[in-house]
């Protein structure tokens, strides 16, 4: 090992959003805070294909920070199209939802009934969620102090049972159904009837974020949010290295050195506490642990980057305008899900890929991202060249089918007149950015409470970002809230050392 040449209150393994936000709490403290990232610049995924799959920030955050961040404020929350015996339609959900949404509701079920039953799920689940809201920039809380906050009918319907349950037993049109099991697709590859709950969990982290500052985009998207962090981190004092792959993690009950490398040689540094922005199973790693193949997580989306130089038409006749203002679900129905999920289960590619956009306005074009559902990293492993494009081919099918001229007709070209278009599989998220499998959560989600009989002694476990070691903490999406809400990893490891001291 190289001498030890520096010491350090905190070194911040990784430079991604939750890093920052950690490094920014603590130089403003007064702590002297070191952030190694591993590639040549900070912003870890909001730099990737994956950006627009990255939960919101809560809005208190930014503001303990000092960041004011211009927003783009959506209307429209999602518009699905749809095709029913061979009539183009569509369901426009606005924000707030006024009567355009009864009106688009009615025109889909044939009543006001369903509209009706709509309201009163995503009521109570809302119920849910500004019960948790409050409590995500504070320590845990114990899971019975949440529950006593809401009906407990609406404790059994989402946190009880598996969702599948409660949308079928609350919901009864098929495209309905399928538009509020999407919520609880993202980030997890799992059947609405899976016995873990995870979908459940997806669901309502989604929730909290339209009550933490809603899913309004910053302008320039989340990359345009970590450049901010870095800059406000480095303000206030935190060394940024880029190009520094962590090699190492050697560490005790009272402090740890840090082992990386730049290219041209390795350097050592010691620290107080070493909060890791890297996934716990690469962690162990660090920390001398080894692989463990059986529990490294897998990844489930596709994102497919398209950009274009004009709007489709869609053949139901909505303003595309309109329909690219929000999220654009497709094929969403609550049967399509189940046979997609069946599908990948069984180690295929869906046969009908079901998956979102969200549309960017870029200078004189136009920026989409879609982000296919049940697409597992096992699905690309044996023919990854032949399985991403039949992913691809069955997404923008998926489109087509919708629209009055093919989705490919309005592809921008680039300088050598080749379609602007980019795949990014979970393989290529673990190859460019470290997480394993792909999974931009670096792993299964957590309920944000702390479960009965939890162990609370420490700052550490009280904030859910733990591990074996005093000295080493998470502060990233592998942290207990840290996937859900943008930043929270960062805070929440951040707020530990501050009690620690």
């Amino acid at each position: 090992m190289n001498s030890v040449n520096k010491q350090y209150d905190v070194v911040v393994v990784g430079g991604g959003h939750n890093g920052l936000v950690a490094a920014s709490y603590l130089s403003r403290a007064g702590l002297s805070v070191l952030v190694l990232e591993r590639l040549g610049h900070t912003g870890g995924a909001a730099t990737s294909g994956y950006a627009s799959l990255l939960p919101p920030v809560p809005e208190r955050l930014l503001a303990d920070l000092g960041l004011d961040l211009p927003r783009v404020s959506r209307s429209i929350a999602s518009y699905t199209p749809t095709l029913r015996d061979g009539k183009p339609g569509g369901l426009l959900v606005q924000r707030p939802e006024q009567g355009e949404t009864e009106k688009s509701f009615r025109e889909l079920t044939g009543g006001d009934d369903e509209y009706a039953a709509w309201r009163a799920f995503y009521a109570d689940a809302g119920d849910l969620a500004r019960a948790v809201a409050p409590t995500l920039l504070e320590p845990l809380p114990p899971e019975r102090a949440v529950r006593d906050q809401v009906h407990p009918g609406t404790w059994d319907a989402f946190v009880g049972r598996p969702l599948g349950e409660t949308i079928e037993a609350r919901l009864s049109d098929d495209t309905v159904r399928g538009i509020a099991a999407s919520d609880a697709l993202t980030g997890s590859f799992a059947s609405l009837h899976d016995r873990s709950l995870v979908q459940n969990r997806s669901f309502l982290y989604h929730l909290i974020g339209h009550h933490t500052g809603g899913w309004d985009a910053p302008v320039g998207g989340m990359a345009a949010l970590t450049d901010a962090l870095a800059q406000a981190a480095t303000a206030d004092g935190t060394e940024v290295v880029t190009s520094a792959g962590v090699s190492r993690i050697e560490a005790g009950a009272d402090g740890a050195e840090v082992t990386w490398h730049d290219g041209s040689g390795s350097h050592t540094v010691a620290a107080r506490f070493v909060l890791a922005n890297v996934a716990p199973w690469v962690l162990g790693i660090l920390l001398g642990q080894g692989e463990d193949p059986e529990s490294k997580p897998e990844g489930a989306q596709v994102a497919i980057d398209l950009v274009l130089d004009r709007l489709p038409r869609f053949t139901s006749g909505i303003d595309p305008e309109v329909a690219f203002a929000g999220t654009l679900h497709l094929g969403p129905g609550y049967a399509e899900l189940a046979a997609a999920y069946d599908d990948a289960a069984a180690g295929r590619v869906p046969a009908a890929l079901p998956g979102r956009i969200v549309a960017e306005p870029t200078a004189g074009a136009y920026a989409l991202t879609y982000v296919g559902r049940h697409t597992p990293a096992s699905l690309f492993e044996h023919d990854p060249e032949g399985a991403r494009e039949q992913a691809v081919s069955r997404a923008l099918a998926s489109l087509d089918q919708h629209l009055v001229e093919p989705i490919q007709s309005c592809l921008a070209t680039d300088a050598a007149g080749r379609p602007r278009i980019r795949v990014t599989l979970p393989q290529d998220l673990e190859r460019d950015l470290a997480m394993p499998g792909g999974h931009l959560c670096h792993g299964d989600l957590e309920w944000p409470w702390a479960p009965h009989r939890s162990r609370l002694e420490t700052p550490a476990h009280q904030w859910g970002v733990q591990t074996d070691v005093a000295s080493v903490l998470v502060c990233g999406s592998g942290s207990r809230r840290g996937g859900g809400l943008s930043g929270l990893g960062g805070h929440s490891a951040a707020q530990a050392v501050l009690a620690s001291l």
